[in-house]
C-alpha cells in the first residue's frame, strides 16, 4: 500500500497525491523529485511503480521478497539501497528486525518498508522541515532515512548495554544465579544487530566518498556523520559480545567453584557422621573379651570419645574453610 507520495521542489513539499504518474509528469525542474513510500506492497502494486519510474527488475524482486542483506547497488543512474531496521522490545529483552529498500534516481525516491517498526512518516515530516537537507534532492532523502535507521541502531545498542551490565552484576554477585540462558539470548540478539550494522558500513562509506552520482558533493559530509555513528554502533556491539563471552566463562568458572565448595561441605559433613559411626560400630560388636564391656564408665566414655572426635573434625574443617 502507498503510505505517502509527494512532489518536492527547491527543498519544499509542493503537492501530495497518490497519483504518482501525474506527480512524476510534473517533476520537470532540475531540483524536482517525487518520493513515494510503500509498505509491504504486493507484486502487482510495485510492478506498476516500477514501470512508471523505470526500476530494475532484479532490484524490484529484492524489494518485494525482503530478507536481504544490507547493500548498495547501482543500476545505471539509479541507486538501490537495502537497510535492516531494528527496534528493542523491553518486555521480552528482544531485538526485532524489519527492512527498508530504497530506489533513488535523479528525480525520484521509492521507499519500500517491511515490518512493523521504524516507520518513515516521522522521518519524512522531519525532513520536510529541514529545507537545507531536502534541498539535496534524492540524496538528502537517502541521508535522512539512513540516519534515522542508524539512530535506531544506537538506541538498540544502548538498551543492550544495560542488559549486559545486568548480566555482569548477576554473574559476579554472591547469590547463586543461572545466567547461561540469558547470556545465550543476548549473544543471539547481538548477532542480529551485527547482521544489520556491519554490512551497512561499506555502502555508507561509498555514499560518503561520493561514489554514487545521486548524492551531490554538498551532501557527503552528512554521510560521513552517519558513518561515524555506524562505526560507534559496530564497535559497541563487538565490545558487548566480548564482554558476554567473558561473563559466560566467568559464570562457568563460578559454577565449578561452587560445585567444589559443595563437595567439600558434603565431604566434611560425611566425615562428621562416619567417625562417630565407626566408634559406635566397634563398641557394638560385643566381643567377650573387649576390656570396655565390663567397665562401668565404658558407655559414657564412648559417647565422650565420639563427641570429642566430631568436635575436633568440625574445628579442623572450619579452619580450612570446608564448613
Amino acid at each position: 500500500m502507498i503510505v505517502d507520495c509527494a512532489l518536492y521542489r527547491d527543498g519544499s513539499r509542493v503537492q501530495g497525491d497518490t497519483d504518482y504518474r501525474a506527480l512524476r509528469a510534473r517533476a520537470r525542474g532540475a531540483d524536482d523529485f517525487v518520493w513515494i513510500g510503500l509498505h509491504e506492497p504486493t507484486e502487482d502494486e510495485i510492478a506498476d511503480v516500477a514501470e512508471v519510474f523505470g526500476l530494475h527488475p532484479l532490484a524490484v524482486e529484492d524489494a518485494v521478497r525482503a530478507h536481504q542483506r544490507p547493500k548498495l547497488e547501482r543500476y545505471g543512474d539509479m541507486v538501490f539501497v537495502v537497510l535492516k531496521t531494528l527496534w528493542y522490545v523491553d518486555e521480552r529483552d528482544a531485538v526485532e528486525t524489519g527492512e527498508i529498500a530504497m530506489f533513488a534516481g535523479h528525480d525520484f525516491v521509492v521507499s519500500v518498508r517491511h515490518g512493523q517498526g521504524n516507520e518513515l512518516h516521522s522521518a519524512r515530516r522531519a525532513l520536510e522541515s529541514s529545507h537545507q537537507v531536502l534541498g539535496h534532492g534524492p540524496g538528502g532523502v537517502l541521508y535522512a532515512v539512513i540516519d534515522r535507521v542508524v539512530d535506531e541502531y544506537l538506541d538498540v545498542v544502548d538498551e543492550l548495554v544495560v542488559d549486559v551490565d545486568e548480566i555482569e552484576t548477576s554473574v559476579f554477585s554472591t547469590d547463586r544465579t543461572n545466567d547461561s540462558a540469558r547470556i545465550y539470548v543476548l549473544k543471539r540478539e547481538l548477532a542480529e544487530v551485527r547482521r544489520a550494522v556491519l554490512p551497512l558500513r561499506e555502502p555508507v562509506a561509498r555514499l560518503a566518498r561520493g561514489d554514487v552520482a545521486t548524492v551531490p558533493e554538498k551532501a557527503r559530509p552528512f554521510f560521513r556523520d552517519v558513518a561515524d555513528h555506524l562505526a560507534r554502533a559496530a564497535e559497541t556491539v563487538d565490545s558487548l559480545d566480548a564482554l558476554l563471552s567473558t561473563a559466560f566463562d566467568a559464570h562457568l568458572a563460578q559454577i565449578s567453584v561452587q560445585q567444589n565448595d559443595d563437595m567439600r561441605k558434603i565431604s566434611a559433613g560425611a566425615a562428621l557422621v562416619v567417625v562417630p559411626t565407626l566408634i559406635a560400630g566397634i563398641y557394638g560388636m560385643n566381643f567377650t573379651h573387649m576390656p570396655e564391656l565390663g567397665w562401668t564408665y565404658g558407655y559414657p566414655f564412648a559417647l565422650v570419645l565420639m563427641g570429642l572426635v566430631a568436635a575436633g573434625l568440625w574445628a579442623l574443617f572450619k579452619k580450612s574453610g570446608w564448613l
